[in-house]
């Protein structure tokens, strides 16, 4: 059972979360995440000290998922498994941390001016081993011939989306809010674009 502390950071990094995404670093005021959070404003300052602190707190929520996501890049020599589970993966961020991967979106955007430099690294070069890896896989005649850093630049687009763009998705598809089945359904859509695209095959295992 998660204590009072780990409750109360929960709760104002879920409402950090939301107001950064909706109104920008520098037109977020602490006031209103407590507001939201439902706590004294003294409580933010007593678990992150300052807004900057806070916003990184907000920002790291959703890294370790991101850099979660990559594993699958590493458990599997089958191009299509980890391919697969990679987009998942991505698109259960999008689902599960919408306002986190707002926020996350938008400090890339912004030339990732708070970004921990450790943790840009870490991400760098899961991108540069997954890159290496999709190569081999082409190399070994599994892929077709497709450049690695794009296809992962392509990937992160189609499933960030549906963090970034969720308004304009209710908006086209008449619903309040998106439903698991439609998170499903852009899973699996991207997955097959991405196979039957890149013409990925599984390798040939032999008893």
């Amino acid at each position: 059972m998660a204590s009072i502390r780990e409750r109360n950071r929960e709760l104002i990094i879920q409402a950090a979360s939301e107001i950064f995404a909706n109104r920008g670093y520098a037109a977020t005021k602490t006031v209103d995440i407590a507001s939201l959070a439902g706590l004294p404003k003294a409580n933010v300052y007593y678990y992150f000290k300052t807004k900057e602190n806070l916003y990184r707190s907000v920002l790291e929520s959703v890294i370790e998922p991101l850099l979660q996501a990559y594993v699958p890049f590493y458990e599997h020599t089958d191009p299509a498994a980890a391919l697969e589970q990679y987009i998942r993966a991505k698109i259960r961020i999008s689902q599960q941390h919408p306002h986190a991967s707002k926020v996350f979106a938008s400090e890339i955007m912004h030339g990732a001016p708070h970004l921990p430099e450790d943790i840009s690294l870490q991400m760098m070069e899961h991108t540069r081993q997954s890159s290496a890896l999709i190569q081999s896989w082409i190399d070994q005649g599994l892929m077709a011939e497709v450049d690695p850093q794009h296809l992962l630049f392509t990937i992160w687009a189609s499933t960030q989306t549906y963090a970034d763009f969720d308004w304009q998705i209710t908006q086209i598809t008449g619903k309040e809010k998106m439903e698991q089945e439609d998170y499903d359904a852009a899973a699996e859509l991207i997955v097959q674009l991405v196979l039957k695209g890149c013409e990925v095959r599984s390798p040939v295992t032999t008893d």
